[in-house]
């Protein structure tokens, strides 16, 4: 069937269009799925919800609607034709879109696109997947097909659980500024987060424009906790956007230097701290070259690294990220363990955290740390007795999203103390 000027003006499909968009950007373009969502034209906000979490759906379970089309075709097909399949598969088996909608729809995506040619494969792909319906998914081994292998082998004996947590959306987690009342609908969690169901919207929630709370995955809240700022106390937080760290530190009753390098970043990090009703020294620098003007209490640095402790929220990065790329993160965050140290007085603490599950990342980093002048000091049972489960035999603070089944788990972190000699 030949695309015509008709077919292009009359079909309407906003979501779709804008999940179409977002998948091209990752999987052709290599980028992140967040910036690809900043770069959206304009459209409704709820049909900009609905394609980031169609595009969401399609890259967190990608090998499995990949196997599940397989049978149906003879050979690859081209990769926007593929991405349109598995729009489909994933609308009809794992959103719940009715069957017939997510076969025409998808065949007019993809005739709106210019991929006519491929209108008759979609529709006898996508009729043969929705016939078979859920019982596509019942002999698959989900979380396998889901998790590059590379990703896999370096997770350990907690693997499994892990890729299971990373199949569902995540829920919403707050952190509230002290004497702050949570908001209606939010369980208070055992290390003093608020969450909320997945697909809360924030902004709807009672408190936040008079700045009661930001949003903070319970794990990441972590590395402040243990940290246990004092009041009046100096402490840098490098690599600070977007500010929920900042926060935590200021609303403590310290003074603190938030340093980030990312000009664009600095500007998220300023509007948060606004709403919030918070102040800190804002700097815009390298953190490698910055240096305070007085040596510091402590250092929170909370390092760029892989993300793969966050890919229930970020479902691009195993798509996005390569093992060649841990080599190039742990380089970065070894000279800014090296800057944080030259940063601290004698006796000081640096706490280092990163929102990876890679081992290189974490505990392999504390080796590099020992050779300007930190020590080790353990997380005692007690600083964790909130999170037993987290603690390491090393006394490093450990987190993973397989942690809490019953509670929706959380995101991946490493954080271990260090101090100055």
């Amino acid at each position: 069937m030949a695309l015509t000027a008709k077919s292009v003006v009359t079909y309407q499909d906003p979501t779709r269009d804008a999940a179409f968009d977002l998948l091209t950007a990752v999987f052709e373009r290599h980028r992140a799925l967040e910036e690809a969502l900043d770069a959206l034209p304009a459209i409704d906000a709820r049909d900009r919800a609905a394609a980031h979490r169609l595009a969401a759906t399609v890259l967190r379970r990608a090998g499995t609607l990949d196997a599940v089309l397989e049978p149906f075709l003879k050979k690859a097909p081209p990769e926007p034709v593929r991405q349109i399949l598995r729009l489909g598969a994933a609308g009809a088996l794992l959103l719940g879109t009715p069957s017939h909608a997510a076969v025409a729809t998808a065949v007019a995506l993809a005739r709106s696109r210019g991929l006519a040619p491929f209108a008759g494969l979609i529709n006898a792909v996508l009729r043969r997947v929705t016939e078979a319906g859920a019982a596509a998914l019942e002999t698959l081994d989900g979380p396998r097909l889901d998790t590059p292998s590379w990703l896999w082998s370096t997770w350990g004996r907690d693997a499994r659980a892990i890729a299971v947590a990373q199949q569902a959306e995540a829920p919403l987690d707050i952190t509230l500024k002290p004497g702050a009342a949570a908001p209606e609908g939010g369980v208070l969690l055992p290390t003093g987060s608020v969450r909320f169901p997945p697909g809360t919207r924030v902004t709807e929630l009672a408190g936040y424009e008079e700045g009661a709370f930001w949003v903070q995955d319970a794990a990441a809240a972590l590395p402040v906790r243990v940290l246990a700022p004092l009041p009046g106390e100096h402490i840098a937080d490098l690599c600070a956007a977007p500010g929920g760290k900042t926060a935590q530190l200021v609303a403590a009753g310290t003074h603190v230097i938030a340093v980030e390098q990312d000009a664009a970043r600095i500007a998220r990090l300023t509007d948060n701290l606004h709403r919030l009703r918070l102040e800190a020294e804002i700097v815009l620098a390298d953190a490698t070259a910055w240096r305070p003007a007085q040596k510091l209490d402590a250092v929170l640095l909370d390092a760029p690294c892989s993300a793969t402790g966050t890919i229930r929220r970020h479902p691009d990065v195993p798509h996005l990220k390569r093992p060649r790329d841990i080599a190039q993160f742990t380089e970065g965050q070894d000279r800014l363990i090296a800057a944080a140290a030259d940063m601290l007085r004698p006796g000081g603490r640096l706490v280092y955290a990163v929102c990876s599950l890679q081992p290189e990342e974490g505990a392999g980093r504390v080796a590099a740390a020992l050779k300007v002048g930190l020590i080790v000091e353990p997380f005692t049972e007690a600083e964790l007795a909130f999170l037993p489960e987290a603690r390491t035999k090393e006394g490093f603070l450990r987190t993973h999203p397989g942690l809490w089944p019953d509670r929706a788990g959380m995101d991946g972190f490493f954080a271990a103390r260090l101090i100055r000699t």
